[in-house]
């Protein structure tokens, strides 16, 4: 009898552990299938104050062409490089990054005032889920979540929430609020994948948050042909080294503070100004992965705030 129930205990444990393999191994394919080749539409538009008085902004839209490149994959981790295409395929701008780690203690927290802090998860809040970390252009962070990937009827879906800063589009038009609650959805679609958000408008002072307005989001990636990003696949492999020494000296920089602060600007320069700079000049000259790493510090540390 009683090697009968050990059977039985070791033969649903090798069930468990095939589920939950089957179901790691869905997760890491929704992952990878983010990159690829879209056009992109944008749209957003505020629904909801709780001020009468609240004037609503105008609705945000526009689309580009982005490509997005997987430019690491590990088993716990999928790192998917951005590039917004424009004039044809004739002019590449790096845009942003996210990085897919799994049961990732570590997170950094917005706080306010291009202000992050380090924190350290428990294991029960981390147990089967994905951090997706964003970062802006010149790689310094954005914002971090965690989350659960869904895979259900056919549909993959993971979900989160977080604080970030204020997004581009509104970052040098709009002083009436300092932080964006994101309750973000990700999701594949028959054609490409949606970003799709529910988004809270928020005051932060030492008093506490005061939300001024919400608004949904809705960021669409449809696939399209890969011929038309040529210039786009040639330009990433001229200039990636240089982001891949951004990324070793930005995640030591993450490892070796529990606070992050950035300075808006420096000798009147915005830091991705500075960054964009810099990987010119790398290209055109030739520099070594150690020079990389040198003038990357020097941007950064000129950036870093103490305190």
């Amino acid at each position: 009898m009683m090697k009968k129930i050990q059977l039985s205990i070791a033969l649903l444990l090798s069930v468990l552990f095939v589920s939950a393999q089957n179901k790691f191994d869905q997760d890491r394919n929704a992952i990878k299938s983010l990159a690829g080749f879209y056009k992109v539409t944008f749209n957003y538009a505020e629904t909801f104050s709780p001020d009468d008085d609240y004037k609503f902004h105008d609705r945000h839209r526009s689309s580009a062409k982005e490509i997005a490149i997987i430019v690491e994959d590990s088993p716990k981790k999928i790192v998917i490089q951005h590039l917004l295409v424009m004039r044809g395929d004739s002019m590449i701008i790096k845009h942003w990054r996210e990085d897919w780690t799994y049961e990732d203690p570590k997170i950094l927290v917005f706080d306010k005032e291009d202000t992050w802090k380090n924190i350290t998860l428990k294991p029960e809040e981390t147990k089967g889920k994905w951090t997706q970390k964003v970062y802006q252009v010149d790689d310094s962070p954005r914002y971090q979540a965690i989350g659960s990937w869904v895979h259900v009827d056919g549909r993959s879906q993971w979900i989160s929430n977080s604080d970030s800063p204020l997004p581009r589009r509104e970052h040098t038009e709009r002083s009436d609020y300092n932080v964006l609650n994101r309750r973000n959805f990700v999701y594949l679609t028959p054609n490409g994948w949606m970003f799709e958000q529910d988004n809270k408008k928020i005051v932060r002072t030492p008093t506490g948050d005061k939300l001024l307005a919400q608004e949904k989001g809705l960021e669409e990636f449809v696939k399209v042909d890969p011929k038309s990003f040529g210039y786009a696949q040639e330009w990433w492999k001229t200039n990636q080294s240089f982001w891949k020494d951004a990324r070793d000296i930005w995640d030591h920089v993450f490892a070796s503070n529990t606070v992050i602060k950035l300075a808006p600007k420096v000798d009147n320069k915005l830091l991705y100004e500075k960054f964009f700079a810099a990987n010119a000049q790398s290209v055109k000259e030739k520099w070594s992965s150690v020079k990389n790493k040198e003038e990357i510090t020097k941007i950064i540390n000129s950036y870093l705030l103490k305190g």
